[in-house]
């Protein structure tokens, strides 16, 4: 695993300590002497993690975090402060600024490592969903990428798996008021209620009597419901190699008993928050990409869906010798009705055909906007005659009831004319079975509209 780190601190000594473990490690190293060339180093290159000092003079670490977290160019970047400190209520002050994770002077190398790479891990997740929105919406990614869900907004729902009642109980009374938790005992059952409910962090407590828990992570980790789940182990001391190999297996954080409430609530809003927004970045690039194969004003798939996707359906039906037809209908004199009517006008007539269209066809059947009045329906499993019959229901249809226009109640008559088309049982391409489909549509319409036409050949 390759990364750049970056090391910030204003003692030479401690820099160099750092980078030549990280070097060893193959790991790519930056350095900065100092909290405004740390900045300037995260807004200008590509950083995967930094190693922030906290005792600077000048700007201290906890003020160098504010300002990275606060910038949506570089809040994403995984924050580990380094520091001498060692009290609780600095590992809080570090974690409310922030930061990602908190390493105590003299560092451990195993610690280190292990820290550095999970949370590379989790960088490289995040680079992957900033790329794809940034691809997929090339305008009002920083509008996004600025947006935050508010700590506050609601309350996280959080599993807590521990088999220890007293345990579980302190936990229950740290998290009141911070946290929808729920408790099992049993780490098998704890699992079946993890890939049942949408959790936004689940507790791990290492003190079972006769179950591994790290196995329990690696199924919530092998499961495509809760692999983005964050996990937070709850360990007790002296288990530095479990934390370890717990780590390398994908948890997310871990707290070693006794657990301090502060501690415990600032490491859970960490991941939560991290969680959110990267569920954030996920739904934008799902939301954009149905953007991009949606037709805004009818709903139906549009032209660039239909030329992957029809392909597809092609390739399919010729390889098992299955029949598949497809048609393309259009508007008869479309054009006299946004004279008429407007383009408001004709948007409704086109909304309302989109609505009959869909109620006509089946699930499995693929409507499409294909263009202005044009609209395509291909439908796998279809016989040429099948298809015909389908087509002329719904000209028969479309003709037997007016559409409604504007809000006064108008409505107009319409009819349409339809090409038909199937694929042939010998050689055969969809450019052919399109060019079929679109010559009938011809026909139809040269014919004097209002018809169906099917093109076998």
């Amino acid at each position: 695993m390759t990364a750049r780190i970056l090391v910030v601190d204003d003692i030479p000594a401690n820099v160099k300590l750092l980078e030549v473990r990280l070097l060893a490690e193959y790991f790519e190293v930056l350095t900065a002497g100092n909290g405004e060339d740390a900045i300037e180093a995260c807004e200008n290159g590509k950083v995967d993690v930094v190693l922030l000092d906290v005792m600077m003079p000048g700007m201290d670490g906890f003020e160098v975090c504010r300002r990275l977290k606060a910038d949506p160019a570089t809040q994403h970047i995984p924050v580990i402060m380094v520091t001498a400190l060692d009290q609780v209520v600095d590992r809080v002050r570090g974690l409310e600024a922030g930061a990602d994770d908190f390493l105590t002077k003299p560092v451990n190398d195993l610690q280190l490592m292990t820290r550095v790479k999970s949370l590379v891990r989790l960088k490289t997740l995040t680079d992957e969903l900033r790329l794809r929105a940034a691809t997929t919406r090339n305008i009002g990614i920083e509008e996004l990428l600025a947006r935050r869900v508010p700590d506050d907004e609601t309350l996280p729902r959080v599993l807590l798996v521990d088999e220890r009642p007293s345990s579980s109980e302190r936990i229950g009374r740290f998290l009141a008021g911070q946290a929808e938790l729920d408790v099992v005992s049993d780490p098998q059952a704890g699992f079946f209620q993890a890939a049942e409910a949408p959790y936004e962090c689940m507790l791990i407590s290492t003190a079972f009597a006769n179950y591994d828990p790290l196995r329990l992570c690696s199924q919530i980790r092998s499961l495509d419901r809760t692999r983005f789940v964050p996990i937070i182990l709850l360990a007790d001391t002296g288990e530095e190699n479990r934390i370890v190999r717990g780590l390398e297996l994908g948890i997310n954080d871990y707290l070693v008993r006794p657990i301090d409430r502060q501690e415990l609530t600032a490491r859970l809003r960490t991941q939560v928050k991290r969680k959110r927004y990267n569920d954030e970045l996920r739904a934008s690039v799902a939301q954009t990409i149905e953007m991009a194969v949606t037709d805004a004003l009818t709903g139906l798939h549009n032209r660039r869906y239909l030329d992957s996707h029809l392909k597809t359906l092609f390739d399919r039906a010729v390889s098992r010798r299955r029949p598949l037809s497809m048609m393309i209908t259009d508007l008869d004199r479309f054009k006299s009705i946004n004279d008429t009517h407007g383009h408001d006008g004709g948007d409704d007539v086109l909304r309302e055909f989109a609505r009959r269209l869909r109620k006509n066809v089946r699930g499995i059947d693929l409507a499409c906007r294909y263009g202005g009045e044009e609209f395509v329906i291909v439908m796998p499993d279809t016989e040429a005659s099948v298809a015909e019959k389908v087509a002329e229901r719904i000209r028969a249809e479309i003709e037997r009831h007016p559409f409604p226009v504007g809000k006064t109640g108008q409505t107009i008559a319409l009819t349409i004319s339809v090409g038909v088309s199937s694929v042939l049982r010998g050689p055969d391409a969809v450019e052919d079975l399109i060019k079929r489909a679109d010559l009938a549509l011809y026909e139809a319409k040269s014919g004097g509209r209002n018809r169906v036409v099917a093109k076998a050949a």
